[in-house]
């Protein structure tokens, strides 16, 4: 693991989204894999004003996203198809033909990036208990795209989304770990306090399901950017 610790989140969001448009721009049919929430929406917001500087075309850029509720339409506000129109692909060239995302398709999921030549670079964000995705603590290490069951604090730091906890989904389909891990390299960014305990127990703690994101260690090829708050507990900071 390699650990960039920054001021401000703004300066993540630009640092990560103009090595984006590098890697796109030295293969034009880069295979990207893409994230939702709070965390990536200044990533995206940057790529947005990079596009419209000319600095680069996503045209032939592959996307798969992560995860997706169970239950929700394709449309529906909070679904992360979505997210993702509203946030990054109506604002760019994106063909939304290369843009996936599990059960929008009967194709295995794994298989179908597996097709596309596998994921290129991983956008990650971390949950407070160190899930990654929906991959809640217990999962196992080896676990591909499957449906889960979202643990009651997730639905809960979810539910600021909606108009009320009864209506958050109480399944996903995600990209397992077993997934995430076959990508070439990943970014992972956490900014805040209450990201703190989790980058601790992400990348000084054992390797542990207790801890999700701890399976990172293993990769060979894993960047996380932090701001000076996600980075207060570490050792040495």
């Amino acid at each position: 693991m390699k650990v960039h610790v920054f001021k401000s989140k703004e300066m993540i969001d630009q640092e990560v989204a103009t090595l984006i448009v590098s890697k796109i721009n030295a293969k034009p049919n880069f295979v990207i894999g893409l994230a939702t929430g709070s965390t990536p929406l200044g990533i995206y917001q940057e790529l947005i004003s990079l596009y419209q500087q000319n600095k680069v075309s996503f045209k032939d850029v592959t996307s798969f996203n992560l995860d997706e509720y169970v239950g929700l339409e394709k449309m529906h506000p909070q679904s992360y198809r979505y997210y993702m129109n509203h946030h990054l692909f109506s604002k760019t060239d994106f063909n939304v033909e290369n843009t996936f995302f599990p059960g929008e398709t009967s194709e295995n999921y794994d298989l179908l990036i597996a097709s596309k030549g596998g994921i290129d670079l991983q956008i990650l964000g971390i949950g407070g208990n160190g899930h990654i995705a929906f991959n809640e603590p217990g999962t196992s290490f080896d676990a591909l795209t499957h449906e889960t069951l979202l643990a009651h604090q997730t639905r809960l730091d979810n539910s600021r989304f909606f108009n009320s906890l009864e209506e958050v989904p109480t399944k996903a389909l995600t990209m397992g770990l077993g997934s995430i891990m076959c990508a070439k390299e990943i970014i992972l960014v956490a900014t805040g306090l209450n990201k703190a305990e989790a980058v601790k127990s992400m990348i000084e703690g054992d390797i542990n399901v207790n801890c999700p994101a701890s399976i990172l260690q293993n990769h060979i090829n894993v960047h996380i950017y932090l701001d000076e708050d996600a980075a207060s507990l570490l050792e040495g900071n």
